[in-house]
Formats: C-alpha cells, structure tokens, sequence
C-alpha cells in the first residue's frame, strides 16, 4: 500500500522503529498536552477560500534571509538520525538539496558536518546551536560552520534544562551512554562530533549575551523557541534576524501554548521587523496554509522527517516533503493564491470547536 499522508508515515515508522527508539522520537514532556495540542491546534482554524481566481499557475516559492526556497516547507534540527536511517544526517541533507528546501542541522547530528556539507554540496543549511559553557567551543563551532558555508545561526534559547521526558525515564535512556553508544557506534570511530562529548547546556544564557554572538559572526542569529510577545519584542531590541516560535515539539515545558497559537501573538510583537518561522504540529498542506496566513514566512518539520527516514531514508524524506508540498499547492490553488505573496489573515476563521 502506498503511504499517501504524513500520518501513513507516522504509522509506518512506529511500526519499524525499536521500542526505545520510538519513545524518544515521539515523546514529550509530563503528560504530553503541549506535544498533542500542537496538532490538534490547527484543527481549531478554519479556512475562508476565495473563488473565481485564475489559479491555473500558482507559484510556492519564497525567500528565507534572502535565500529562495522552493516552498515554504524546511527541515527543523532535530538529532541523532542515525537512529532512523543508517547514513543519517546524509540522508536528510539531499533529500532537502533536491527540494530546494532549507535543512536546519542539529548541534546533535550523528554525522559530521563536513560529511553532511559534502553529501548535499548545493543544499541550503543553518545551523542549530545549543550553548555549551564553555565559550571557546561555541565560538570553534561558530566559526568552523560559517567556513563550511552555513547560512544562519540558530540558537535554541528553551533548554536551560533538559524537560521531563518521562519516556526516556522509563526506558531509561541516557542519550551519550545508552543510545548513542548502542545505537550508533563509539565516538572513537568519528561517528560523532567531538563537540557532542562535552554535552552540558549552559543555563547562564541571557540576552545580553547575544552581543557576544554577534560579535563573532557574520551569519544572521535566529532564536528557536521564543512564545510571547515580551521576548519577541526583546529579540527585535537585539538585532536578531529571526524567530523560530517553537514549543520544541512539546518536549521542554509541558502547558504551554501550540505554537500556532503563541504565533499571531509572536508576529504581532515584531511589527515585521524581522522574519517569523515557526515549528510543530504541521502535518497537512492546510497546516502550513494557516501558519503563513498567521504571519510565519516558512514551516519547519521535525518528527515527519525521522518517519521519512525510517520508511526509505533519503528517499522517504524526498516523499514527505513531496507529499506535503502537493498539498500545500492544493491548498494555495482552492483557497484562490496565486502565490504565497497572495495568503493573509483573510483566510483564516477560528473554530468553535
């Protein structure tokens, strides 16, 4: 049976994934409400389409940080591919060149970037950062993507502290020693960056840190998790480049709001000063529809692409972002946009429900 939705990959992947591995994959923080309110968000909006359009051409091609992305669909940092797919990262990184998409790489790839630049030489790539303590590493780092041709720092501001994974509690799962030493191999054999051997969070990050950052960079600083419009306002005041309003798939602080419902909140703050992003729950050509109409300038996914992975790795990615797209051009065409210039606030209807 083809797998015709994002959803037949979930099932798949569920199926094919060990126990441990699903569970960490899928889970969230506490009692899961913010991971499963991510999706069941954007089943509360409604679309209002406009006919008697000529929707015979409709273009989904637009621009992140100046840089053109044939839709606005990109790949979210999430880590430890390898766990889904044998080559990982490499994988995910062509199927992104060959979508002409946008390809955040985690501070926790389990390949190395320069393996990951040299499968996918053409592709788009920011870089995800977690901030070690230890200043000189961040800046190593920093530098050696910029030289390798990276596009944006992203910086992930919701993890001074791990949240409360209660799955990987359970299965007991510690990441350094029990999967990715089981799963992935010994770091002595160059399957990990050595950087992911000194793995704290420095929790002492505040915003005038971010001078530090800036001072050491060319690259445009986007921050990943921002959902208010204080921090929002707070990131325009420190010449960032962009937000990504994320909830971290419901992985850090449980009862939070779905990020498609902190965006408008979010977009509102920065007066388009800056370009917003946002990430979790997009699972339908609708869902990415309502997140731009609510001011977002792309989507990034997360989960969906580890499904992709473990159905076909490269390919099976290329066949989610394949099938997502179709849908958000089906989309686009029945709510009469012509291109995504043509999606506003004036499609959007809340729900009742």
């Amino acid at each position: 049976m083809p797998l015709v939705c994002l959803t037949d990959f979930e099932a798949h992947a569920r199926e094919q994934l060990s126990k441990s591995t699903w569970d960490f994959i899928e889970g969230g923080a506490d009692d899961c409400l913010t991971r499963d309110d991510n999706i069941a968000a954007f089943k509360k909006i409604r679309l209002r389409p406009r006919y008697l359009k000529d929707v015979s051409k409709v273009d989904t091609r637009t621009t992140i940080q100046g840089e053109e992305i044939s839709t606005p669909i990109c790949i979210a940092p999430t880590g430890f591919h390898c766990l889904a797919w044998p080559d990982g990262e490499m994988s995910t990184a062509r199927a992104a060149q060959a979508a002409g998409i946008c390809y955040i790489t985690s501070t926790y790839a389990s390949c190395s970037l320069e393996d990951i630049v040299a499968t996918a030489p053409g592709g788009l790539r920011w870089f995800q950062l977690y901030v070690h303590p230890n200043r000189q590493l961040n800046k190593q780092l920093i530098q050696k993507v910029e030289s390798l041709g990276f596009k944006a720092l992203v910086i992930t501001v919701d993890v001074p502290k791990i949240g409360n994974r209660r799955h990987n509690i359970t299965n007991q799962v510690n990441l350094m020693k029990n999967l990715l030493l089981k799963d992935l191999g010994s770091p002595e054999k160059g399957n990990l960056m050595p950087y992911l051997q000194m793995s704290p969070i420095d929790s002492s990050i505040c915003w005038d840190d971010l001078s530090w950052f800036q001072s050491m960079t060319r690259l445009p600083i986007i921050l990943k998790g921002i959902l208010t419009k204080e921090d929002a306002e707070l990131a325009v005041k420190h010449n960032v480049h962009g937000i990504i309003v994320s909830n971290h798939g419901g992985r850090q602080l449980d009862e939070v709001p779905a990020s498609i419902d902190a965006l408008t909140e979010v977009v509102a703050a920065v007066k388009g000063k800056i370009e917003v992003y946002l990430d979790g729950g997009i699972r339908t050509g609708n869902d990415v529809l309502k997140a731009l109409a609510l001011g977002a300038k792309c989507v990034f996914l997360g989960r969906p692409i580890l499904w992709g992975l473990a159905y076909k790795g490269e390919h099976g990615v290329e066949e989610v972002l394949n099938i997502l797209k179709n849908e958000f051009h089906t989309s686009m065409t029945l709510t009469g946009c012509r291109s995504v210039a043509e999606i506003s606030r004036d499609l959007i209807q809340f729900s009742r429900m």
